[in-house]
């Protein structure tokens, strides 16, 4: 997994030091790593592949190819990153309780866990809350044209509410820059995804074979959860008897014009 780190990250890093705000620095960049695995695993798990973690000087983004997803696993893979936000709060929360001393150690990680778990449920694009908002508007918005427009509303409402929040209630300088960011996105159009090529991944040569049998309505998707670097897929397809062997190359041959959705014997 390659990780790419952006100028500003660096330059953020470096005033958070000379004002002495470099351990919450840290950790805040170690919890949007952690958050970014989440959806990474999450990807893998549903047949998609993430080429590398960028950090920015908000957060960390995973650049993934999910072209052709459904809702239902996008929904999947936003939640995926909150989730382990969540998972940390609980579990440096859990420590509290058992060992109250360790609070003036760990309450760095409850924080910055909480508040990128609130952050990232806001229901604007390109945040997780603002991916699920997408693909539920998408199931009452037909059109492009309608969908996107519904985004940046949204996303305009949640500017205008951090800015609301910031005058009114926090005083927190970081509100203002997600107002930005988010106001910015409202504005930019989206990258279209790219489709995996399976069949263009290097192969490794003395791999052990692996056999996997599978049912005949089995999909792309389930087939891909079996994929290991380590070892050379083989699936052999079944309903009482046997249908069909297909190894990992013709798999991989078979997605290039397939949905991963799609059965395999289709």
């Amino acid at each position: 997994m390659k990780i790419t780190i952006h100028p500003l990250f660096l330059a953020v890093g470096l005033l958070s030091a000379l004002f002495g705000g470099l351990p919450m620095f840290i950790i805040c960049a170690l919890t949007a790593l952690l958050h970014e695995c989440g959806h990474i695993f999450c990807a893998a798990r549903l047949g998609f592949e993430c080429k590398k973690i960028s950090l920015m000087p908000f957060g960390a983004a995973a650049v993934c190819d999910i072209e052709g997803i459904s809702p239902s696993d996008e929904i999947k893979l936003a939640l995926a990153g909150p989730l382990v936000n969540l998972l940390l709060c609980v579990g440096v929360a859990g420590l509290w309780w058992f060992f109250p001393v360790t609070y003036a150690y760990t309450d760095l990680i409850f924080y910055a866990s909480a508040g990128m778990l609130i952050l990232n449920l806001l229901p604007a694009y390109p945040l997780d809350g603002g991916r699920i908002t997408k693909c539920v508007f998408s199931c009452f918005l037909k059109r492009d044209k309608w969908l996107n427009l519904a985004l940046r509303i949204t996303n305009i409402l949640v500017v205008i509410s951090l800015i609301f929040i910031y005058f009114f209630a926090l005083k927190n300088i970081s509100l203002l820059t997600m107002a930005g960011f988010l106001f910015c996105s409202a504005l930019s159009k989206s990258p279209p995804a790219v489709k995996i090529n399976f069949a263009a991944k290097k192969k490794k040569k003395g791999r052990e074979i692996r056999y996997v049998i599978l049912g005949e309505n089995a999909t792309f998707k389930e087939a891909l959860r079996f994929v290991d670097s380590s070892r050379y897929l083989v699936l052999q397809l079944y309903n009482e008897k046997f249908l069909d062997e297909i190894t990992e190359d013709e798999l991989y041959e078979k997605l290039l014009t397939r949905s991963i959705y799609d059965k395999i014997l289709e």
